[in-house]
């Protein structure tokens, strides 16, 4: 049986300013070729997520919390994808996937949430010399170096590998992390959960390079291994 892989809905607006909630087909399509069933989770507050600040987003009810659940219930894994913000509603998400020993794959935004793991929001401007916001999907832009002590490095097996970009921001320190990979200018581009949840990650964009690079083929590849193996122990 395919495991359920949990994707959370990104927030995004159409040319003419309608607010949409929205899974990149890059994702979708990522997922399911390495060998996951979809599953997608919709914001659950009552609100415009687009047009509402971050400073603005109210605290989740115990309704709402119960919502969440009931779909985090329902996954063997989660993946939190890019974008442009995430919500309280990510945040608890992810709390509650560490509580249950859910395995997480954080990709660009979604491994700048998980650094925020119960701490405030701390995230920086990328004010380096290299590009991390490159235009083409077809490429891979610059180098990172993984460290050897690291389910990266099991994962991939090189200490340093290309990956492609598409960020402007970078996350700083948080002690429920460790660091596992960094670009040359020194931009963390990869962490993992100190804990004894499965929890990574990744600066980058391996579901948009899958097809053609063998180190995101990897970490995709693992991930789904890693949800298979816990549908399994669940289901015992």
């Amino acid at each position: 049986m395919k495991p359920v892989i949990g994707i959370p809905l990104r927030y995004q607006k159409l040319v003419d300013n309608r607010a949409i909630v929205y899974m990149s087909e890059r994702m979708r399509r990522t997922v399911q070729l390495a060998g996951g069933f979809v599953y997608a989770i919709s914001p659950v507050q009552n609100l415009d997520n687009i047009h509402t600040k971050g400073n603005e987003f109210p605290e989740l009810t115990e309704s709402e919390k119960e919502d969440i659940n009931t779909s985090l219930n329902m996954c063997d894994g989660i993946i939190f994808p890019g974008g442009i913000k995430f919500t309280p509603y990510d945040r608890y998400l992810f709390e509650m996937a560490i509580e249950k020993k859910i395995p997480v794959l954080g990709i660009c935004l979604g491994m700048q949430m998980m650094s925020c793991l119960k701490k405030d929001i701390e995230l920086f401007d990328v004010e380096t010399g290299i590009d991390h916001y490159q235009e083409s999907d077809f490429e891979l832009s610059h180098t990172v170096k993984i460290s050897k002590e690291s389910k990266l490095f099991e994962i991939i097996g090189k200490e340093e590998i290309m990956v492609n970009s598409y960020h402007k921001r970078c996350i700083g320190m948080n002690d429920l992390f460790k660091i596992t990979a960094v670009s040359d200018d020194g931009i963390i581009e990869s962490i993992e959960y100190l804990g004894d949840s499965f929890a990574i990650g990744v600066q980058w964009h391996p579901e948009i390079s899958y097809e053609f690079d063998d180190n995101s083929k990897k970490v995709i590849d693992n991930f789904i291994e890693v949800c298979k193996k816990h549908s399994l122990e669940r289901s015992v």
